[in-house]
């Protein structure tokens, strides 16, 4: 927006208007004082509406976005749209088996009464990279498995083949020490190849790789995929994925 010096003086004027307005509102007869205020709060509506999409914009990082490292080779690599976009429906309370987040997610669990929480949190750390993290909250749980099970695109099993890694990277922060792991399932066919590794969370880089040359993998008949974060004994804690990502690539010819 380019400003000419008669926007600035117009601009001054209105900034002078209104503290002339406030100097002498005790003043003011109150059919005035009524006209003034019906003015005044017709111009913060707009000043609100401006000032909360400036600080969505500016504020670190940048909604949508899907910029993170990836290891040399990838020919794949995703975001899922909960740590990328704001969710239509950002939270639930009392969640019940098979509830969805979004597109992409989906909780399930056994518990006879739930005490679970899911919501989406605005990340703010200048560290962060994913415009969003996804808290998870169990209070009282009576359950035997808890887990969160992600689909992947249509683009990550594409061309997917036996030589490929699938990466997982993830930021979490935990209140108490938590075993969480990592399921890739990958159905071609009638069958499905599942891997599992447990997130290292006592190492500064949180990251699984599933090497599927140790799957019998049928590459012509691939459907689809999906992952499963378990999360064992999770009464009375709080975890936080701050980010969540995901790459591809082959693994180097030897």
């Amino acid at each position: 927006m380019k400003r000419s010096p008669l926007d600035w003086v117009a601009e001054r004027r209105g900034v002078q208007k209104w503290r002339n307005t406030v100097a002498k509102a005790s003043d003011l007869r109150l059919s005035e004082l009524r006209r003034e205020r019906s003015r005044a709060q017709e111009l913060r509506y707009f000043l609100n509406e401006f000032i909360s999409q400036a600080d969505q914009r500016l504020t670190l990082p940048m909604i949508g976005s899907s910029a993170f490292p990836k290891p040399h080779g990838t020919d794949w690599s995703w975001r899922p749209a909960a740590w990328r976009e704001p969710l239509a429906v950002p939270g639930r309370s009392s969640v019940q088996s098979k509830t969805q987040l979004g597109e992409e997610l989906t909780l399930f669990h056994d518990c006879q009464h739930s005490e679970l929480t899911l919501r989406q949190l605005r990340n703010t750390r200048e560290a962060d990279l994913a415009p969003f993290g996804l808290r998870m909250d169990v209070f009282s749980f009576d359950g035997s498995f808890l887990s969160l099970v992600l689909d992947l695109p249509d683009e990550s099993v594409i061309g997917l083949q036996r030589r490929h890694l699938i990466r997982m990277d993830t930021i979490v922060e935990m209140e108490k020490p938590l075993e969480i792991f990592a399921r890739l399932n990958i159905k071609h066919g009638p069958n499905t190849e599942q891997i599992v590794r447990e997130l290292p969370l006592h190492e500064e880089e949180t990251m699984v790789e599933f090497d599927l040359a140790y799957t019998k993998l049928n590459e012509k008949r691939i459907e689809r995929g999906w992952i499963d974060l378990i999360f064992e004994n999770p009464q009375m804690s709080q975890v936080i994925l701050r980010d969540l990502t995901f790459s591809r690539r082959p693994r180097a010819e030897f």
